[in-house]
């Protein structure tokens, strides 16, 4: 009986694998679901010298987390070298991109004293590193806008302009084509390791 059960399980086996082993093609079927698009670029980050806005580092991450899918933005692991570092300061808050996706972000403590919203300061920060310019002056309802807004602006999400060309700039990063600058649309490479004063 035993012998009856593995044979017959054999010879199923051989039925359906026999295309493969004579030179068949197996095909999956289709799952219906749609393609999933292409991964996130992971961006790591280092608060650990943001001292007192390590919070607002946080949410300022999770911030640009929420608003686009073509970066996502972790704390670096312990012992990691991180895209972004993040630094707390007495100065003006300002960042120092790299390449796109890389550079370092301080939190300046005078805008903080004026009254600015330390999340908007965080998430506008980040937006310099992910590649957007200043848009001063600006409306509140430009993250970019920076300090132009007013102390009173507490405005800490990108809008949808703001969206739209992060995830512009990671798709042209990915495709190999240069950056995208302020000039009439013109498509050149953007200079790097320029310090944005906010």
């Amino acid at each position: 009986m035993h012998i009856r059960t593995l044979t017959g399980s054999l010879a199923a086996v051989l039925v359906l694998s026999s295309p493969l082993l004579w030179g068949g093609q197996a095909v999956a079927a289709p799952s219906g679901a749609p393609e999933q698009e292409a991964a996130a670029r992971l961006l790591t980050y280092d608060a650990s010298g943001s001292a007192e806005f390590r919070s607002a580092v946080d949410r300022g991450a999770a911030i640009w987390n929420e608003s686009v899918d073509a970066v996502e933005l972790r704390p670096v692991a312990s012992g990691q070298r991180a895209n972004i570092r993040v630094l707390a300061d007495n100065g003006w808050p300002r960042a120092l991109p790299g390449t796109l996706g890389n550079g370092t972000v301080y939190i300046g403590r005078q805008a903080v004293n004026q009254g600015y919203d330390t999340i908007r300061i965080s998430a506008h920060e980040f937006g310099h590193i992910l590649g957007l310019p200043d848009r001063k002056p600006g409306p509140c309802s430009s993250l970019m806008s920076g300090s132009s807004a007013g102390t009173a602006c507490t405005n800490r999400h990108p809008n949808a302009a703001e969206k739209a060309e992060v995830e512009d700039n990671f798709a042209r990063a990915l495709s190999g084509a240069p950056e995208r600058t302020e000039q009439a649309g013109a498509t050149e490479s953007v200079p790097r390791a320029v310090l944005i004063r906010d």
